[in-house]
């Protein structure tokens, strides 16, 4: 298995004090950010990714978010080229780029570069968004999935073709050489997060792009797969388990009520005041806006459509025993069952590949050390020496 550990990078002071009824106020006033705090943090990440690298982690995850303690990585290239300067091995995953929000070309530029300073590690991830980041840029949310694929295109040709011009509806270039180029041959590895949208998974299929389907495990992350090898089949790929990168927090302990002990209010404080600050996750509240289709959730299950959502209510009001129940199905307690879920669910899911969460909220960095020194010594190596080889179980023939 490859091991990820992805890190959102949350703003390193619990702000939530300041939640008014249950939500945290939007827009965040400047008298709540504190300079210090903003600088701690980022150097406090650096070190961290420096330790993974030392330690034998396949990659880090980064991640693009704006105007929010959510995450302050506004800019994920950024980051990434700081760390590509701290790190030798470690895979760099900007997961991802917001391909609608920006200029295609400078992003191709960028990526480019970072591929150079990494001399190669770079694997770049491209997404949508949440429509905070769309208000944040004043980008129509209607426009999304249009400006996404003309995005895409863009950076793919700016990357492989020796001179390309492209006339397109939302950007437009003519005579363009690239320089640098990347290291990759033909380009960097692209992968695209999923959420649930029908047309992000056959976009997706393709393109043979591998995957992290859904932020939740359960019938949706079934669904999403089972759709997605579908569509694969169709376009005239084949599956492998490299296709997929599954998605998990973990946490370890002596024991699973340790584990929520200490990682219970973190991982509170991270969906009650953090999760989708300013935002929205409902599905039909992202109809009307026209940033999902009438029919981009009409492959999954009844049963598992409320997963889609995760309505803001329902993240706003956790409690402490919810969490408790969570931790239940996730790789939280003692390093042998962290290690036997893990595996587990790349087994069920047929993925090599897993994005770990360590830190949740604002997360005291002596802790967050602590779990990536322990689960590299305790967990990692039972990881990285197994390899899921078998499809998802439940397009297992026969």
């Amino acid at each position: 298995m490859k091991v990820f550990i992805f890190d959102l990078l949350a703003y390193g002071e619990n702000l939530e004090h300041l939640r008014s009824g249950i939500e945290l106020p939007y827009p965040l006033s400047k008298e709540h950010f504190k300079a210090d705090v903003a600088v701690r943090t980022y150097a406090e990440h650096l070190d961290a990714w420096e330790e993974m690298d030392q330690l034998g982690y396949d990659g880090v995850g980064f991640n693009e978010h704006h105007c929010s303690p959510y995450g302050l990585m506004n800019s994920p290239n950024l980051m990434a080229s700081a760390a590509a300067q701290r790190t030798k091995n470690l895979k760099l995953l900007i997961y991802g780029n917001l391909l609608p929000l920006h200029e295609p070309l400078r992003l191709a530029e960028e990526l480019a570069m970072l591929d150079c300073l990494s001399n190669g590690r770079l694997i770049s991830g491209f997404a949508r968004g949440i429509p905070r980041e769309y208000q944040v840029h004043n980008v129509s949310l209607a426009e999304s999935r249009a400006r996404f694929e003309e995005a895409y295109d863009i950076v793919t040709r700016a990357w492989t073709e020796d001179i390309f011009s492209y006339e397109g509806k939302f950007w437009s270039y003519k005579d363009v050489a690239l320089w640098p180029r990347p290291v990759q041959d033909p380009h960097p590895e692209i992968w695209v997060p999923v959420l649930g949208s029908k047309e992000s998974i056959e976009f997706a299929a393709k393109r043979n792009i591998p995957i992290t389907p859904g932020l939740a495990g359960g019938g949706l992350r079934e669904d999403i797969i089972a759709y997605y090898v579908k569509c694969l089949t169709e376009a005239g790929h084949t599956f492998t388990p490299n296709h997929l990168s599954l998605g998990m927090s973990a946490y370890i302990a002596d024991s699973k009520a340790q584990a929520v002990k200490e990682m219970g209010p973190y991982d509170l404080y991270f969906n009650r005041a953090l999760f989708s600050h300013g935002s929205f996750n409902a599905t039909e509240t992202q109809r009307k806006a026209g940033y999902v289709s009438q029919s981009s959730t009409d492959y999954i299950r009844p049963e598992n459509l409320a997963a889609v959502s995760m309505p803001r209510e329902v993240m706003r009001n956790m409690t402490i025993e919810d969490v408790a129940r969570r931790a239940e199905d996730q790789p939280w307690g003692t390093p042998g069952e962290v290690t036997e879920r893990i595996i587990a669910a790349g087994e069920h899911a047929g993925a090599n590949m897993v994005q770990i969460s360590l830190n949740r909220g604002a997360m005291p960095q002596d802790m967050f050390i602590e779990q990536i020194r322990r689960f590299a010594k305790e967990v990692l190596p039972a990881l990285q020496a197994h390899e899921v080889k078998g499809p998802p179980a439940e397009i297992t023939p026969g």
